[in-house]
């Protein structure tokens, strides 16, 4: 198990949870945030500082994201585990189904 990051973090990217996390497991893509569900040791860290409520323990990601769980592991397919998100800095990228999301409006 690991925690996913869902739609609310689409195009926000606030970032509050990579500062917080101790294992360095937290990507940025081109629209969101994902966690790595290999180097997460699930301790939670990031899931008080997220400021928009968008970090979940997988099993409790309500049903309306559910999407984004699959998203987060696709996320991961072509990039492996680099060991670490700062190694590599931003990936260009997203998983299909949030870079197919309709980008978020002024006021959000």
């Amino acid at each position: 198990m690991t925690y996913i990051i869902a739609e609310p973090c689409v195009d926000v990217l606030d970032k509050a949870c990579i500062e917080e996390c101790p294992v360095d497991c937290i990507y940025e893509g081109n629209r969101m945030l994902y966690i790595h569900p290999d180097e997460c040791v699930d301790c939670g860290a990031c899931e008080p500082v997220c400021p928009v409520e968008a970090i979940f323990y997988e099993d409790d990601v309500p049903e309306q994201w559910k999407d984004y769980t699959g998203a987060n592991y696709e996320f991961f397919e072509d990039l492996g585990s680099p060991g670490g998100a700062s190694k590599i800095g931003k990936v260009e990228k997203d998983a299909p189904f949030v870079a197919s999301q309709p980008p978020r409006g002024e006021g959000h």
